[in-house]
């Protein structure tokens, strides 16, 4: 990897990790007025269009399954989501979204509507809203990709292979 290539993935990174502090930031006065946090909001949007179980929750966020479980179950207890059956699974049970965490999501509508123009005017207009949607989607499924083809640094090494005495 040349030193322009490194310059360039460092940049990348410290833009995202900026965007997402800044996204952080925004979503949290966003859904605040709403009772919810950002976190909170994160979740009950993942399972607004179906239920899901929290490992497919937390694959869509991009998050760890113990975050999400923790926070479903603040919001069950909260009143914004309920534990239904999987028919797929027993004991994966999906959360879904009350008719209180609709109503809790719906009240963020107005700011965030508010937000996505803004951001519109800034962009200079929707075709580059949309281009920046499209680069975002595109960096983050080559990180998919190689994430997928390199080992887990916290998985045991492969046991060497056995080797079967020849016979004779």
């Amino acid at each position: 990897m040349s030193r322009a290539q490194q310059d360039a993935l460092s940049r990348t990174a410290l833009g995202v990790f900026r965007l997402n502090g800044q996204f952080l930031a925004v979503s949290e006065k966003l859904a605040e007025p709403a009772g919810l946090t950002a976190a909170w909001w994160q979740v009950l949007g993942a399972v607004l269009p179906e239920p899901l179980p929290v490992a497919g929750i937390a694959r869509v966020m991009g998050i760890t399954r113990q975050s999400v479980q923790r926070i479903a179950d603040l919001l069950v207890r909260e009143g914004l989501a309920a534990y239904e059956p999987n028919p797929a699974h027993r004991r994966a049970k999906l959360l879904a979204p009350t008719e209180a965490g609709r109503a809790a999501v719906r009240r963020i509508d107005p700011g965030h509507a508010e937000l996505a123009a803004e951001l519109l005017r800034e962009l200079g207009g929707q075709e580059a809203f949309d281009e920046t949607v499209r680069v975002l989607d595109r960096l983050s499924a080559a990180l998919e990709r190689i994430s997928e083809r390199r080992p887990d640094p916290q998985d045991p090494p492969a046991a060497p292979p056995t080797r079967t005495p020849s016979p004779g």
